[in-house]
């Protein structure tokens, strides 16, 4: 069951579909000469860890829909404006049966090519992409902006930095808040970011110095992107590897799109050194990890990108 809700004068339209039981809301943006009567290529778009869809995932949307297609940026469940409880929950497991539940959508409208659908993931939503279409070939093609396995980002830390001794901490403090709940206590949330600039400025990864300046500045800050994440849900995260038998994926195409300078680079690398044929490795001049949300022209530039690869992969 779904329904859209609203329609904007810039093609952009409010739509609900559902995932697990939950009601999940998505933008659906249409290109500016959208006909009714055609059928056209779509693309699912997966937002990052703890963001939402009116950020880095709808401005990405936005310029699929320039370029022709319909696309489709969502709030995954427990997050955004999207249902379930407790908020702010992250897991594998949910995060796939959104973007599954989102193909679904895309697949029954009436103007959508059920056999042209494609997946962008940007950050950790690229992992999850990556990691949902190995076993769904509904998704014809993959596309990754800095991609990253949030499951590796918390067992190792960026580029190998949590110790095993941080690591069994983060998991007791799970296993804590399990046991609290089942007491009938609130579900213990974390912030993802440094609380302050200044703490922010003091962070020896240039990664985490940038999430503060784009979340939590006017830069790409949305109120409903607190930035947080429930306890509990660590201990699926720690088990997760997204890029697992990310062969499976052949002979579908993939492709990988990182900043030269980004901190996480490592992990489009590593990905694309496991993947199969066909599959390409671009990398953006210059680039950070937040370059690539909202800076031109590096946005221009993996944009264009895009479009050349779902045209190719997607005809």
């Amino acid at each position: 069951m779904s329904h859209a809700i609203e329609q904007n004068d810039n093609m952009k339209q409010e739509v609900i579909f559902l995932s697990e039981d939950l009601e999940l809301v998505g933008h659906l943006y249409r290109p500016a000469d959208y006909q009714p009567e055609k059928r056209y290529p779509a693309i699912v778009v997966s937002h990052p860890f703890t963001g939402v869809k009116e950020q880095v995932a709808g401005r990405y949307a936005e310029r699929l829909a320039q370029d022709g297609y319909l696309a489709l940026a969502f709030d995954t469940a427990y997050q955004g404006e999207s249902e379930g409880l407790p908020r702010h929950l992250e897991t594998p497991h949910s995060r796939a049966e959104g973007i599954k539940s989102a193909v679904s959508y895309l697949s029954n409208l009436p103007d959508v090519d059920p056999e042209r659908i494609g997946a962008l993931g940007i950050a950790a939503g690229g992992g999850y992409v990556a990691f949902t279409a190995r076993t769904d070939p509904r998704i014809q093609a993959v596309a990754t902006v800095n991609a990253v396995c949030q499951g590796s980002l918390l067992r190792d830390g960026l580029n190998g930095s949590r110790s095993p001794e941080q690591l069994q901490s983060l998991l007791a403090a799970a296993a804590e808040d399990r046991t609290a709940q089942d007491r009938g206590e609130a579900a213990a949330t974390r912030s993802a970011l440094a609380e302050t600039a200044q703490a922010a400025a003091e962070q020896p990864q240039r990664l985490l110095r940038e999430a503060y300046d784009y979340y939590r500045t006017p830069r790409g800050h949305h109120p409903n992107a607190e930035s947080r994440f429930v306890v509990s849900g660590l201990d699926a995260l720690a088990g997760f590897d997204a890029f697992a038998r990310i062969d499976m994926l052949a002979p579908r195409p993939l492709l990988m799109i990182a900043g030269a300078d980004a901190d996480t680079r490592y992990f489009s690398e590593r990905a694309i050194a496991a993947a199969a044929e066909p599959k390409e490795l671009c990398l953006i001049a210059w680039a950070s990890h937040f370059d690539l949300y909202d800076r031109e022209p590096c946005v221009a530039a993996a944009t264009a990108k895009l479009k050349a690869f779902f045209d190719r992969s997607l005809p």
